[in-house]
């Protein structure tokens, strides 16, 4: 399981970095450029202010700005604009700033005529930017330091629960509870009392969850074993009444569908001894024909339509073969017949064989949306007052098909049947 958690801190709070350092750059940016227009309008207000002063007469003398980074220039009422440059005659009242030329422009009109004071802004651009460069490194610096503790501690706090979730994902409930001192000790010795509690409640909620399924695995093994024992004594019996040549036709008849019966019974006795197996003990197997399982099935699944006008066909040329035990097939495929023989009532069933998949297609009533959602879930039935089938036989299919890396898919439609679909690929042991 990959750090994900640490990851998206880290992406976030470079992110966050990324923020944070444009809003600096942004925000200084904009405060000295405000800082130095509201500094050359001061300067030049003062400077315009003092020449109209000394214009009045309240200043002698009333000469014109000229120092190196100031120049007035002024143009009485009537009089024409000697040496004024063009380009400020053009200009509107007002301060207009030249950025690229690094000046800046005022431009006062009063009865007495008009203002002209040019500042150069390359002494105070440098001073100012110069101040807002440092102000940006500053800042820069603050972000870094301030984020880089802040991830720190976040990942100290987050990076315990990751490695929770790590040793969570690898337990296997199969081979038993999560070694406790692994687990409490994907944490830090600096962890918080939640993360203790979390892991304590994850290591008790595993051993809780080992030994449920082992004694699922238990009950079911010992159930199945403790059923072989009425089983024999059936089968055992049933072959010596068989063996009577004075049994009459119909009593040979029962004890023949009897033998069958307790063949099923054993065959899927079986199936719940391989479910009942840990993944890694592998069942005894065998290879075998696909198609010799079919036909027994399809045998066996005729009775079952009574006298319905229901017609159980077996198609396709292929014979696939496969390595597993025959009689989990057996199983997957009496369970599919089953369904179809009870719920359609006239028509058809096909069982189609092909080289990687037997497909089994029937007539009947078929499935909603709704049930075909739920048709592998264990006692779902769509009619629960229905007294054909208990519920189970897809979910036992369908765990069978997965145990042994296939697939069982369904697709039905309501009044217009179902398609059962056994998907595998062709295995021959070497």
């Amino acid at each position: 399981m990959p750090q994900g958690l640490p990851s998206k801190i880290r992406y976030a709070f470079v992110t966050q970095g990324l923020l944070a350092v444009l809003a600096v750059v942004f925000g200084v940016s904009l405060i000295t450029l405000m800082t130095r227009d509201a500094l050359i309008d001061q300067r030049l207000d003062v400077e315009a202010t003092a020449f109209w002063e000394r214009r009045a007469g309240l200043r002698p003398p009333a000469q014109l700005p000229a120092t190196g980074t100031i120049h007035g220039y002024f143009q009485a009422s009537g009089a024409p604009p000697t040496g004024i440059p063009a380009d400020l005659l053009a200009m509107g009242d007002g301060v207009t700033y030249l950025y690229r030329q690094q000046r800046a422009v005022l431009v006062q009109r009063q009865p007495a005529g008009v203002l002209y004071l040019v500042v150069q802004t390359r002494n105070v651009d440098r001073i100012m930017w110069g101040a807002a460069v440092g102000m940006i490194l500053l800042g820069l610096f603050a972000v870094l330091v301030i984020t880089g503790l802040t991830y720190r501690k976040s990942r100290s706090i987050v990076l315990p629960v990751n490695r929770l979730a790590e040793e969570v994902a690898r337990w296997d409930p199969l081979q038993g509870e999560m070694t406790a001192p692994l687990a409490l000790s994907a944490v830090s010795n600096d962890q918080s009392r939640e993360v203790r509690a979390l892991s304590t409640a994850l290591h008790g909620l595993a051993g809780r969850v080992a030994e449920f399924v082992q004694r699922e695995r238990d009950f079911t093994r010992d159930a199945s074993h403790e059923l072989r024992t009425p089983l024999t004594v059936i089968r055992v019996a049933s072959d010596m009444l068989l063996s009577d040549p004075a049994l009459p036709t119909y009593g040979r008849r029962s004890l023949e569908r009897i033998q069958r019966a307790g063949r099923d019974m054993e065959a899927v006795i079986d199936a719940f001894l391989i479910l009942a197996r840990e993944g890694g003990v592998a069942p005894v197997s065998e290879e075998f024909d696909v198609r010799e399982v079919v036909v027994e099935e399809a045998e066996k699944a005729r009775a079952l339509l009574g006298g319905k006008p229901v017609e159980l066909r077996i198609s396709g040329d292929a014979s696939p073969r496969l390595f597993a035990p025959p009689a989990v097939l057996g199983v997957v495929i009496r369970n599919l017949l089953r369904n179809a023989c009870n719920f359609t009532e006239s028509g058809a069933i096909d069982v189609v064989i092909r080289p990687d998949a037997l497909i089994i297609r029937d007539t009947g009533i078929g499935m909603s949306a709704e049930t075909l959602r739920h048709a592998f879930e264990p006692f779902y039935r769509a009619d629960a007052f229905s007294p054909m089938g208990k519920g189970f036989g897809l979910t036992i299919a369908s765990r069978l098909t997965r145990r042994f890396g296939w697939q069982l898919l369904l697709e039905s439609m309501p009044d217009a049947g179902t398609t059962a679909t056994i998907r595998f690929a062709p295995v021959t042991p070497s």
